[in-house]
This record gives C-alpha cells, sequence and structure tokens, in this order.
C-alpha cells in the first residue's frame, strides 16, 4: 500500500535559465510535489517521525529555487526531486512539476512546465 502527500502552490523566485536575462532579472517558479510513501503508521500513533514533515518539503524547493543558478531547469527540478528523496528514508518515490512563470518567450503568455518521477531505488543508482 503506498500514499501520497501532495504539496502544492509553492512559489519562489529564482535566477535559473538559458537566456542572460532570466540570469541576471530572474523569474517566479512554481512547484507542486507528491511524495509516495506508507502514512499508516503517522496515522496510527500520531508521530511525525513515522512520516514526512512537509515543510521540511517547502523549505527545501524554495531553497533550491532561491540559491540555485542553473542554466535549464531540467537540472533544476533534477536537484529539486533528489533533494526531497533524501529529506526521509520513508519516500519511497517523488513526482516534481516544475513550472515557469511568464516564460520570457517574445509572443508567449503561457507556462512552461517539467514534470518528473523520481523513486528511492533509482536515486541510490544514480549516486
Amino acid at each position: 500500500m503506498m500514499d501520497c502527500i501532495h504539496v502544492s502552490g509553492i512559489r519562489a523566485y529564482g535566477y535559473t535559465g538559458y537566456l542572460p536575462e532570466e540570469q541576471a532579472l530572474g523569474q517566479w517558479f512554481e512547484v507542486n510535489a507528491k511524495l509516495w510513501l506508507d502514512i499508516s503508521t503517522a496515522a496510527k500513533t500520531e508521530d511525525i517521525k513515522k512520516t514526512v514533515d512537509y515543510r521540511s518539503t517547502i523549505d527545501i524547493v524554495k531553497n533550491l529555487i532561491q540559491d540555485s543558478k542553473f542554466i535549464l531547469i531540467e537540472r533544476l527540478v533534477e536537484a529539486i526531486a533528489n533533494s526531497i528523496l533524501q529529506q526521509s528514508e520513508h519516500i519511497s518515490q517523488v513526482q516534481v512539476i516544475l513550472s515557469k512563470i511568464n516564460a520570457p518567450i517574445p509572443d508567449f503568455g503561457g507556462t512552461v512546465s517539467i514534470d518528473v518521477t523520481r523513486s528511492r531505488s533509482l536515486y541510490a543508482v544514480n549516486q
């Protein structure tokens, strides 16, 4: 049995981007994350150590967006997914959707997003 904690709408201002103005001026990013884990013990005992304190997830995401200066958002989303997996041995899989809000592309008012799913077993192999 696998349960899922959804943490949505994490927004932070960062400097990741391919274009020079993205790295100099920055832009807003938004992250939605799903963390798969078994919460049954935490539900029975009400022990936060048996689950994930999602405040840590929010801090991890915000700090990576604010402090990183990657060229590609592909690298940023990968760093976020791997850092979330590192935060707790309870997490078996994570899905991260990173959106670049108001991407500086001429005549485009939409959002660019990347969706990655990483598992603990894949993370252990890549370390």
